[in-house]
C-alpha cells in the first residue's frame, strides 16, 4: 500500500519547500538534491513506500542499515525538505507516487519544486534556466526573475506526472527546467540550477564550490545511475521536451 512513513514527528515546519531529486535527463535534479542534503547535513524525515516502485533495498558504505530507495530528508531550521531517489521511477508508478505524497503536501503545507533537464547540445554558454508553475505559485517565479520557457513544450516522466497532478488538484507547485547534456551526469547544469533557481526561490545560500571542484568525481559517481535512466524507455525518463509547433 502506498504511504509515507514519517520518521520524525517532532519536526517543526512552517511552509516548507520540497526540492525533488528524481533521476532524469543529466541527473540534474538528483545531483542538486543530493548536494543540498550533504551540504546542509539534512536528517532523515520519512520513507516513501509505493507498490509500483522497484522492490529493492538500499545501503550506504560503512552503514549496514537497509533503507527504501525513495526517502525524504529535512532541515527544519531552513524549512526545507528534499526528496532523494536512488532508482528511476517509471511513468506507470507516477500516478501512485503522486497520490503517495499528496497527504504530506496537504498536512505540512508543502510547496514542491520539481526539476527537469532539457536535453541540449553543450557549448561555451552556461545552461539556461526557465520556470513553470501550477496553482498560485507563478508569483514566486516573477518575484525572483525566473523567466518562462521561450517555446511550447512538455515535461515527461514522473516529474511531468507530479506537475500534472498539481495542475489537476490546483495545488501550488514550481517546476525548474535547465538545459543539460542528456548523455552524461551534468554537475554544471546542477550548479546553474542551484544558483539561479533554488537559491532565489528558497532564499537560502547554498555553497556550490563542491559541485564545481568535484565535478568529475560527481560525474563518475553518478554514471551507473545515469546508464539505468538512459536504458529506460524515453517516455519513462523525466525531461522537458520542446514541441516546436506553430499556434
Amino acid at each position: 500500500m502506498a504511504h509515507v512513513d514519517v520518521l520524525a514527528d517532532d519536526v517543526s515546519l512552517s511552509e516548507p519547500t520540497l526540492v525533488e531529486g528524481l533521476p532524469g535527463a543529466g541527473l540534474v535534479g538528483k545531483i542538486a538534491t543530493d548536494h543540498l542534503i550533504d551540504e546542509f547535513e539534512m536528517t532523515p524525515f520519512a520513507n516513501v513506500h509505493c507498490d509500483a516502485l522497484p522492490p529493492v533495498a538500499m545501503y550506504d558504505d560503512d552503514d549496514p542499515t537497509l533503507k527504501p530507495p525513495v526517502r525524504l530528508y529535512v532541515d527544519d531550521g531552513r524549512d526545507l525538505l528534499a526528496l532523494r531517489s536512488d532508482v528511476p521511477v517509471s511513468t506507470e508508478a507516477a500516478g501512485q507516487f503522486a497520490d503517495c505524497l499528496s497527504d504530506l503536501y496537504d498536512d505540512r503545507n508543502v510547496t514542491p519544486i520539481y526539476i527537469s533537464g532539457l536535453p541540449s547540445e553543450k557549448d561555451d554558454a552556461p545552461p539556461s534556466l526557465r520556470g513553470v508553475a501550477a496553482g498560485g505559485a507563478g508569483d514566486r517565479l516573477d518575484e525572483v526573475g525566473i523567466d518562462a520557457p521561450g517555446e511550447t513544450g512538455l515535461i515527461t516522466g514522473p516529474t511531468g506526472a507530479l506537475l500534472g497532478d498539481a495542475v489537476e488538484r490546483d495545488r501550488d507547485a514550481l517546476g525548474l527546467i535547465v538545459e543539460t547534456d542528456p548523455r552524461f551526469p551534468d554537475p554544471e547544469a546542477a550548479n546553474v540550477l542551484v544558483r539561479k533557481g533554488l537559491e532565489p526561490l528558497t532564499g537560502l545560500s547554498v555553497p556550490v564550490d563542491a559541485l564545481v571542484d568535484r565535478a568529475e568525481e560527481i560525474r563518475d559517481a553518478k554514471e551507473r545511475l545515469a546508464q539505468r535512466v538512459h536504458d529506460a524507455e524515453m517516455e519513462q525518463s523525466t525531461q522537458a521536451q520542446p514541441l516546436r509547433m506553430y499556434h
